[in-house]
């Protein structure tokens, strides 16, 4: 749900899951058939598992980050994983590039870099599930369009502060 101020999106699990089913069925409509899904660490990872398993295409990992202070909501100096983690082989062919979003698209549009840098790959498109106003980068598929911008509250963030102990006080009787 977007605040009224158009600020925050809070987004629910049952949200979440059906962005990812929407941007499978937009990949699939489109009609492009592709060879490998990379997925980038941290935020691509769901959906990139789970396109995985619903186009049944090896999944590869990259470990990306530029957000590095004030909790997270200061971007910074944007750090790229030199390896692609990978069940087997190389990343080569038609690449599916996935994350949640793109936010200022600084991260997504050097990772396209980048990639479209290894002559292994032959084609490579983007899907994320969001793409906000500010972006300067704008996907093949996405799902929806934030004009304002809002800073995305995501189902998965409750474990960002919870730590072993915590766990446990929730299951303990």
């Amino acid at each position: 749900m977007l605040t009224d101020d158009g600020k925050h999106l809070y987004v629910s699990w049952d949200e979440y899951h059906l962005l990812i089913e929407r941007l499978a069925l937009k990949v699939h409509a489109s009609g492009w058939e592709f060879d490998q899904i990379l997925c980038l660490a941290r935020g691509g990872m769901r959906p990139g598992d789970v396109m995985s398993r619903v186009f049944d295409k090896p999944l590869a990992i990259m470990s990306t980050s530029s957000y590095r202070s004030d909790a997270g909501t200061i971007q910074g100096r944007l750090d790229m994983a030199k390896y692609i983690t990978m069940p087997k082989g190389e990343l080569a062919g038609r690449v599916l590039l996935v994350d949640d979003l793109a936010d200022t698209g600084v991260t997504l549009r050097a990772v396209v870099d980048r990639l479209r840098g290894m002559p292994s790959i032959s084609e490579l498109r983007a899907a994320v599930l969001w793409v906000k106003g500010v972006s300067s980068y704008v996907p093949d598929y996405y799902c929806e369009v934030l004009p304002t911008s809002p800073w995305i509250h995501q189902p998965f963030e409750e474990y960002d502060n919870l730590r072993p102990d915590g766990l446990a006080r929730k299951f303990a009787v």
